[in-house]
């Protein structure tokens, strides 16, 4: 009898009770609910806080990786002036979210990012199809980004 490839690998680490990593993954799923709505909402300063205060956030569109929440809410600033003068809307989705809980208390995600572009009185569009990858952290009883990798599906 052959043992399907998902049968082989444990979802939640083995010292979990049952029930665990289901919790987990839901306050994972809530967290980036709520971080991108305040992304997609220019919320500079409350989407900077979600990112522990050295951050590192490395993303294609920008020459360099962004440092700590100055520079994030700064970079969400700036976002938030580029669409008022283009006058399209971005909204970002998150979908196919990988947890995996360290040894350390972190956990690694992996998860498919959406970017839909609507045009002012357009029709909406996937703008952009990307991979994040974060290290999350937990500080003060909440999960905080410490790093994201974001990678495009377009650029080699």
């Amino acid at each position: 009898m052959t043992v399907l490839a998902a049968e082989r690998h444990h979802v939640s680490p083995p010292d979990q009770q049952p029930g665990q990593f289901g919790l987990l993954y839901a306050e994972v799923q809530q967290f980036y609910a709520h971080q991108m709505q305040l992304f997609d909402s220019f919320a500079a300063q409350e989407w900077a806080g979600t990112f522990t205060p050295d951050a590192v956030f490395d993303v294609p569109t920008l020459p360099q990786p962004v440092r700590g929440r100055e520079e994030l809410a700064a970079n969400v600033r700036r976002n938030k002036e580029a669409q008022e003068r283009s006058g399209e809307q971005l909204r970002h989705w998150l979908g196919m979210v990988d947890v995996q809980p360290q040894p350390n208390g972190t956990l690694r995600t992996r998860a498919y990012a959406l970017v839909y572009l609507t045009p002012k009185g357009g029709e909406a569009r996937v703008h952009r199809v990307c991979v994040m990858e974060d290290t999350l952290a937990r500080s003060r009883g909440d999960w905080r980004v410490v790093h994201r990798l974001v990678t495009r599906d377009d650029l080699a």
